[in-house]
């Protein structure tokens, strides 16, 4: 069992839902109340990662995160390393990635609030931010809930960004998907067995959590 990147997946998921949590909160609410314009686009946009291939968005995110970026460079003037192939550079490819993961059990469950105690809070005075923060969220905590498991675990497994963005770099950007991997390229059967078991594990423990978090909210509904 490759332990390293057992605990490298564990700080990097952590890291993204870390940055992930304000983004996909500022993001939610014009997605669950906004009525403008751009608001199908905005949400098209977000949802982008769960239709398109890996291999595409990290394509994309070498170009966007390269040497030769605006944000590649600026990163390279600052810290004298470069974003692709480094922590850093698959911790942001992972905050992209992972969104829609934030973002749609967040969305749906905002969406499920009874409106009538937001209407109350607006005419207590509470502006349309404070509804939304102090009303709004804490009521949508199990949505909150299933957004930072589903993004984390969802980090924990993924491979084609990470592959193509991280590289494979043991310590720095070899996660455990990489190792099982790197596992049955090198025919170790007995070691990619044991490492895709604890994935499987883990993911039915997630998914189980979140069903029973879903379960919970339609039986307060």
């Amino acid at each position: 069992m490759d332990w390293q990147a057992i605990l490298l997946s564990l700080k990097l998921a952590a890291a993204s839902v870390a940055l992930l949590a304000p983004l996909g909160i500022a993001l939610a609410w014009p997605l669950a109340y906004g009525r403008f314009r751009g608001r199908l686009l905005l949400e098209a946009v977000t949802s982008i990662p769960l239709v398109l291939p890996p291999t595409v968005l990290g394509f994309y995110l070498i170009v966007a995160l390269g040497p030769h970026s605006p944000l590649g460079r600026a990163w390279e003037h600052l810290t004298g390393s470069r974003l692709v192939f480094s922590f850093q550079g698959l911790l942001l490819a992972q905050v992209i990635t992972n969104l829609p993961f934030f973002l749609q059990p967040l969305v749906a469950s905002l969406g499920g609030v009874d409106r009538r105690l937001l209407e109350v809070a607006g005419t207590l005075g509470s502006r349309p931010l404070g509804v939304y923060l102090r009303v709004a969220l804490p009521l949508a905590w199990r949505g909150m809930l299933s957004a930072v498991i589903l993004s984390f675990a969802h980090a924990i497994g993924e491979f084609g960004v990470v592959l193509m963005v991280g590289g494979n770099l043991p310590g720095r950007t070899r996660t455990a998907s990489i190792a099982l991997f790197d596992q049955v390229q090198s025919f170790d059967m007995a070691g990619a067995n044991r490492t895709a078991l604890l994935l499987l594990g883990f993911a039915l423990a997630v998914l189980s959590c979140v069903a029973w978090l879903r379960s919970r909210e339609r039986a307060w509904a």
